[in-house]
């Protein structure tokens, strides 16, 4: 009999502009996994409050933080390893989407704001407007030691950063497809 490997999730996270959508479908496509967008969970009031330039607060996020978790639970309960996008900008929220899923870690994308709000301003069709951005990076809580995952700097080209990602989550993709 086989041994399974073990289901893993792994949430890519970080303020918005890092890349967190590129690198999770390439740490997805690598390893066979389930992608999530986590903007796919948001309500139509989150997102037509962040379109309009305001930011979320934590009683707009508490119900898409747990939207993400039951998918996760979901996920997990069928035995299936995935990767999702979410901001998971504090503490508290990383909480949320660990509490009673020992599978999460963190796979967090950091950068300079500088470099964050030029990709901000050269992105189409994404209803996060760079005026955001300070408030992101004023909320933002890096990864204390006691929890599950890594921090990854996108600095340089995707294929690096995701290469970067891979090796820093101890990763073993199937061969031939890095």
């Amino acid at each position: 009999m086989a041994s399974r490997e073990p289901v893993r999730h792994i949430v890519v996270m970080g303020v918005s502009g890092v890349g967190k959508t590129t690198i999770a479908k390439g740490i997805s496509s690598l390893m066979g996994w389930t992608f999530a967008e986590g903007d796919a969970f948001h309500s139509e009031a989150n997102v037509a409050k962040m379109h309009a330039g305001h930011a979320l607060d934590d009683d707009d996020r508490w119900p898409w933080l747990r939207s993400i978790g039951d998918w996760m639970s979901a996920e997990i309960a069928e035995g299936r390893s995935a990767v999702v996008t979410c901001s998971a900008l504090r503490r508290a929220y990383r909480d949320v989407l660990r509490e009673g899923r020992p599978e999460v870690e963190f796979c967090h994308l950091a950068a300079e704001q500088d470099l964050v709000s030029d990709r901000l301003d050269h992105r189409a069709g994404h209803f996060m407007p760079s005026s955001l951005l300070p408030s992101q990076f004023s909320t933002l809580e890096p990864l204390e030691p006691d929890e599950p995952g890594v921090t990854v700097s996108v600095a340089g080209p995707v294929p690096e950063v995701l290469a970067r990602a891979v090796a820093a989550l101890s990763l073993t993709p199937d061969e031939g497809k890095i």
